[in-house]
Parts: structure tokens; sequence; C-alpha cells
């Protein structure tokens, strides 16, 4: 059977800086009726494990560290014993909500393949929203996951700890604009876009 997109929307808080904020994250799974992966893990465990079913969830990949896409990861961990992905440059974020005592199993690296399903998600580092922030081009599928990287209207925040705008802008043009542009561009929060969309809203 073949791969496919299940996706659920969860609502918490993001904290980062002093400041807390509402938002409401999109967790996707990525699978068939056997096994899946969750990107990211936001929020509420339920609400994840309802889309997963009784799948068997072999990863749990995080698309950086920021608290409103790794909170409940460790829970999953524990309720699944599905091993938790995230890019080493984002300890640093991490430890601002896990601390040293937590930890993820496995690095994520550049051009690391992540198979699930008879479908291939390739990892392509992107940092600027976060040091340690990727991307997941699934190209069977037509589609790239962004995280926080890119959304439908143009790059994501900067301006706060760890995130950096230039990067952000060169990692979207060299990573993101390298994909044909009727990707669909699967976000971390809001709808959808493509990569042709974008690049006319980067670049006017």
């Amino acid at each position: 059977m073949a791969a496919r997109i299940d996706h659920v929307v969860t609502s918490g808080t993001f904290s980062l800086d002093g400041e807390t904020f509402d938002v409401d994250n999109n967790v996707w799974v990525v699978g068939d009726d056997s096994e899946c992966v969750v990107i990211d893990a936001p929020h509420s465990v339920d609400a994840i494990l309802a889309a997963v079913g009784d799948r068997r969830l072999t990863a749990i990949v995080c698309t950086h560290a920021h608290d409103d896409h790794v909170r409940v990861a460790p829970e999953l961990r524990e309720r699944t014993g599905a091993p938790i992905y995230l890019h080493p440059d984002d300890q640093p974020v991490w430890d601002l909500t896990h601390g040293e005592s937590v930890r993820w199993d496995h690095d994520l690296s550049d051009g690391q393949t992540i198979d699930v399903a008879g479908t291939t998600l390739t990892v392509l580092h992107t940092p600027g929203h976060a040091p340690g922030a990727v991307c997941l081009s699934a190209p069977d599928l037509g589609c790239v996951f962004t995280g926080d990287t890119l959304f439908d209207g143009g790059p994501g925040a900067t301006g706060r700890s760890f995130s950096d705008l230039p990067t952000l802008e060169a990692s979207i043009r060299a990573r993101l604009f390298a994909l044909p542009d009727e990707t669909v561009v699967h976000t971390g929060h809001g709808g959808d876009t493509t990569i042709r969309a974008e690049k006319a809203n980067l670049d006017g």
C-alpha cells in the first residue's frame, strides 16, 4: 500500500525569551496502514496517537526544537517506543524545554534519508529559524515538510534567540527553492503553499 499523509492540528503555547503565545501546530503523519513516522510532537500525545492509530510508529522526527514542536516528544517515545530524531545544532534550544537529562535518540544530518512505507524522506538542513532546523523532502509524495522554515506567505519568524533572517533566507533559496516549483509545502503552522508561490513571495 502506498504511503499517505495524515494531518492533525494541536493547540497549546510557544514560549521563548520570556514571552508565551497561543499557537496551533500541524502534526504530519507519513505512512501506510502498518507503519508511519510523525513529524513534530506538539502539545498533545493523545491527539498524535489518535492520528497514528494502531500503526507501528517508527520515528518521531523533529523539524526543530522550539517547545511547541518537541514538548511531548519524550512522552510519545515512552508510550510508543519510537526514537526521537533531531539535528544536533538544536541542542541549546532543546535544553530550554527538556534540560540536559532528557535527550533525543538519533541525530539528523543533511542528506540523511528516513524510509517509511515505501517512500523516502530526505533531510534538508535549513538553519535560520533555529540552528538545527530541518525540512523533509518527500519527492514521491510531491511535497516537503518545512516546519517553521517556510510558511504560506514567506519565511518563518526570526528576531528571537537562536534565529537569523539572512541565514534563513539563504537556506530557503539554496535548499527549498531547488525543489520543483509544483512541490507542495506542508508547514508547521497554518495552511499549505507551493515552492512556486513562495518564490514569488520572497522575490516579489
